[in-house]
Protein backbone atom coordinates (compact mmCIF):
# COMPACT_ATOMS: atom_id res chain seq x y z
CA UNK A 1 0.00 0.00 0.00
CA UNK A 2 2.83 2.48 0.59
CA UNK A 3 3.55 2.56 -3.12
CA UNK A 4 0.05 3.35 -4.36
CA UNK A 5 -1.51 6.92 -4.35
CA UNK A 6 -4.93 8.15 -5.05
CA UNK A 7 -5.83 11.54 -6.72
CA UNK A 8 -9.05 13.22 -8.04
CA UNK A 9 -10.63 16.29 -8.64
CA UNK A 10 -13.83 17.99 -6.86
CA UNK A 11 -15.03 21.40 -7.91
CA UNK A 12 -15.99 24.10 -5.40
CA UNK A 13 -18.33 27.04 -6.92
CA UNK A 14 -17.56 30.47 -5.76
CA UNK A 15 -20.03 33.58 -4.39
CA UNK A 16 -19.70 34.90 -8.01
CA UNK A 17 -20.59 32.18 -9.61
CA UNK A 18 -16.90 30.84 -10.89
CA UNK A 19 -16.28 27.31 -10.37
CA UNK A 20 -12.45 26.30 -8.95
CA UNK A 21 -11.28 23.30 -9.29
CA UNK A 22 -9.63 21.22 -6.31
CA UNK A 23 -6.88 18.60 -7.34
CA UNK A 24 -5.89 15.96 -4.41
CA UNK A 25 -3.29 13.27 -4.25
CA UNK A 26 -4.11 10.90 -1.16
CA UNK A 27 -1.17 8.40 0.06
CA UNK A 28 -2.85 4.94 0.41
CA UNK A 29 0.13 4.28 2.83
CA UNK A 30 -1.44 5.81 5.99
CA UNK A 31 -4.30 7.13 4.18
CA UNK A 32 -2.98 10.81 4.51
CA UNK A 33 -2.86 13.77 1.96
CA UNK A 34 -0.05 14.43 -0.03
CA UNK A 35 -0.60 17.40 -2.09
CA UNK A 36 -3.49 19.89 -2.68
CA UNK A 37 -3.96 22.47 -5.17
CA UNK A 38 -6.48 24.83 -6.42
CA UNK A 39 -6.68 26.74 -9.99
CA UNK A 40 -9.66 28.10 -12.27
CA UNK A 41 -8.45 26.51 -14.86
CA UNK A 42 -7.46 22.85 -14.64
CA UNK A 43 -5.10 22.67 -17.83
CA UNK A 44 -3.29 19.25 -18.86
CA UNK A 45 -0.06 21.24 -18.01
CA UNK A 46 -1.33 22.86 -14.55
CA UNK A 47 -2.26 19.04 -13.71
CA UNK A 48 1.25 17.48 -14.85
CA UNK A 49 3.45 20.07 -12.99
CA UNK A 50 1.26 19.16 -9.92
CA UNK A 51 1.98 15.62 -10.05
CA UNK A 52 5.45 16.93 -10.04
CA UNK A 53 5.32 19.08 -7.56
CA UNK A 54 3.76 16.15 -5.20
CA UNK A 55 6.80 13.79 -6.28
CA UNK A 56 10.16 15.61 -6.45
CA UNK A 57 13.10 14.20 -6.26
CA UNK A 58 12.54 10.27 -6.33
CA UNK A 59 9.75 10.31 -4.13
CA UNK A 60 7.09 8.76 -6.39
CA UNK A 61 5.30 5.85 -5.93
CA UNK A 62 4.96 3.08 -8.45
CA UNK A 63 0.94 3.07 -9.11
CA UNK A 64 -1.50 6.00 -9.39
CA UNK A 65 -5.36 5.27 -8.77
CA UNK A 66 -7.40 7.40 -10.77
CA UNK A 67 -10.68 7.88 -12.49
CA UNK A 68 -11.29 8.06 -16.25
CA UNK A 69 -11.42 12.04 -16.61
CA UNK A 70 -9.61 14.00 -18.80
CA UNK A 71 -5.97 14.33 -17.33
CA UNK A 72 -4.53 14.83 -20.51
CA UNK A 73 -1.52 13.63 -22.59
CA UNK A 74 1.09 15.78 -20.91
CA UNK A 75 -0.02 14.09 -17.50
CA UNK A 76 0.46 10.84 -19.38
CA UNK A 77 3.80 11.55 -20.56
CA UNK A 78 4.70 13.09 -16.55
CA UNK A 79 3.37 10.28 -15.05
CA UNK A 80 5.60 7.65 -17.16
CA UNK A 81 8.72 9.73 -16.89
CA UNK A 82 8.26 9.62 -12.65
CA UNK A 83 8.20 5.74 -13.36
CA UNK A 84 4.59 5.69 -11.95
CA UNK A 85 2.00 2.98 -13.53
CA UNK A 86 -1.19 4.86 -13.98
CA UNK A 87 -4.45 2.21 -12.70
CA UNK A 88 -7.96 3.54 -14.05
CA UNK A 89 -10.60 2.75 -12.72
CA UNK A 90 -14.19 1.81 -14.30
CA UNK A 91 -16.35 4.82 -15.62
CA UNK A 92 -18.57 5.83 -13.06
CA UNK A 93 -17.00 4.02 -10.58
CA UNK A 94 -16.62 5.78 -7.81
CA UNK A 95 -16.26 3.33 -4.74
CA UNK A 96 -13.16 2.13 -6.47
CA UNK A 97 -11.18 4.78 -5.66
CA UNK A 98 -13.09 5.10 -2.41
CA UNK A 99 -9.91 6.82 0.09
CA UNK A 100 -9.60 10.06 -2.41
CA UNK A 101 -13.61 10.44 -2.36
CA UNK A 102 -13.63 9.54 1.52
CA UNK A 103 -11.09 12.43 1.73
CA UNK A 104 -13.16 14.70 -0.88
CA UNK A 105 -16.61 14.09 1.42
CA UNK A 106 -14.90 15.08 4.70
CA UNK A 107 -13.47 18.24 3.24
CA UNK A 108 -16.78 18.99 2.00
CA UNK A 109 -18.76 17.97 5.41
CA UNK A 110 -15.95 19.53 7.49
CA UNK A 111 -14.59 22.54 6.29
CA UNK A 112 -16.35 23.72 2.78
CA UNK A 113 -19.84 22.57 4.01
CA UNK A 114 -20.04 26.37 6.39
CA UNK A 115 -18.22 28.75 4.65
CA UNK A 116 -18.94 30.70 1.11
CA UNK A 117 -15.90 30.72 -0.99
CA UNK A 118 -14.83 34.56 -2.63
CA UNK A 119 -11.49 33.46 -4.71
CA UNK A 120 -8.81 30.90 -5.54
CA UNK A 121 -6.94 32.70 -3.01
CA UNK A 122 -9.78 32.38 -0.12
CA UNK A 123 -10.00 28.41 -0.78
CA UNK A 124 -6.56 28.28 -0.70
CA UNK A 125 -6.55 29.81 2.38
CA UNK A 126 -9.18 27.56 4.18
CA UNK A 127 -7.86 24.45 2.50
CA UNK A 128 -4.59 25.30 4.61
CA UNK A 129 -5.79 25.69 7.87
CA UNK A 130 -8.22 22.89 7.34
CA UNK A 131 -5.28 20.66 6.27
CA UNK A 132 -2.74 22.67 9.28
CA UNK A 133 -5.17 21.39 11.97
CA UNK A 134 -5.15 17.83 10.89
CA UNK A 135 -1.45 17.75 10.13
CA UNK A 136 -0.66 18.98 13.60
CA UNK A 137 -2.42 15.71 15.49
CA UNK A 138 -0.38 12.94 16.21
CA UNK A 139 -1.36 10.48 13.63
CA UNK A 140 -1.08 12.32 10.40
CA UNK A 141 2.70 13.83 9.69
CA UNK A 142 2.31 15.16 6.24
CA UNK A 143 3.57 18.08 4.26
CA UNK A 144 0.90 19.67 1.71
CA UNK A 145 1.53 22.44 -0.70
CA UNK A 146 -1.02 24.56 -1.62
Amino acid sequence: MKDMVSSDFFVVPTVFFRVLFVFVILSHDRRRPVHVAVTEYATAEWVAHQLLEAFPWDSAPHYLLRDHGSYGEKFHETASWLGICEVLTAPQSPWQNAYVERLIGSIRRECLDHVIVLNETGLRRMLKSYFDYYKSAPYCLTSLCL
